[in-house]
């Protein structure tokens, strides 16, 4: 979903001001993937994966409460829908990272968590799931990377069958949204899924928003999660 916005702020002030886990923001001199042009920010609350020492973790985040209230908390974890999305893409990610790694588990699985946007907190849903990298990782990390991508919690699955649908179904130009960013020091990594994120153009400045559908999606709640994802985390 691409959500116009109309701001006074520039993409290097959200980026400033924004309060999140994982930030990036990118120029319009960005020549990477085809987007040379647009610049954009993001505040992403989703690791991807991260790496200390061997041990690699991934954290896909699948359900989103508009609230944070005790009654948004049942409603999350007791949906069914929810509940069968989370346990799909749990899976899909624990065969994923079983590429790359051995002894594959997960360690936790639907916890939630409050994120804070400016119209107050909402609620996300995420797992844990862990195993051990070879020694020889670092040197092979673009390979592993590769072998992982495009993320799970944003394809779904089966990865290839939903990206064909994906691609069939959306009349936006994706660019950096939903890729992977992060840093690396030569011995660790952290990275994070490209969510929570607006771009800008000649046109003006977009937000782009998502959710997960399935054969028990109801369009109503589909779209309030949607318009939920649409904030700026700023905490003034």
């Amino acid at each position: 979903m691409s959500t116009p916005v109309e701001t006074n702020l520039t993409l290097r002030h959200l980026f400033r001001f924004a309060r999140a886990p994982y930030r990036m923001l990118l120029g319009p001199d960005a020549r990477i993937s085809g987007v040379h042009g647009r610049g954009c920010v993001c505040f992403s609350p989703e690791p991807f994966v991260t790496v200390r020492g061997r041990s690699i973790s991934t954290f896909p985040m699948k359900g989103t409460a508009p609230s944070a209230t005790q009654e948004a908390r049942r409603w999350l974890e007791t949906d069914e829908k929810e509940n069968r999305e989370s346990a799909t893409i749990v899976d899909l990610m624990r065969n994923d990272l079983s590429m790359v790694a051995t002894g594959v588990r997960v360690k936790r699985y639907r916890y939630i968590s409050p994120v804070e946007t400016s119209k107050g907190s909402i609620l996300q849903c995420s797992s844990e799931i862990s195993g051990l990298l070879p020694e020889n990782w670092r040197s092979r990390l673009g390979e592993i990377l590769l072998k992982l991508l495009p993320a799970g919690s944003v394809t779904g699955a089966p990865k290839e069958a939903t990206c064909r649908a994906i691609a069939e179904a959306e009349n936006m130009e994706r660019g950096f949204y939903t890729g992977i960013f992060g840093f690396f020091n030569g011995r660790d990594l952290d990275s994070a899924v490209a969510i929570r994120f607006m771009e800008e153009d000649e046109r003006g400045m977009i937000y782009k928003s998502g959710g997960g559908i399935t054969v028990m999606s109801r369009m109503e709640e589909e779209y309030r999660e949607a318009v939920a994802k649409v904030y700026v985390p700023f905490d003034f």
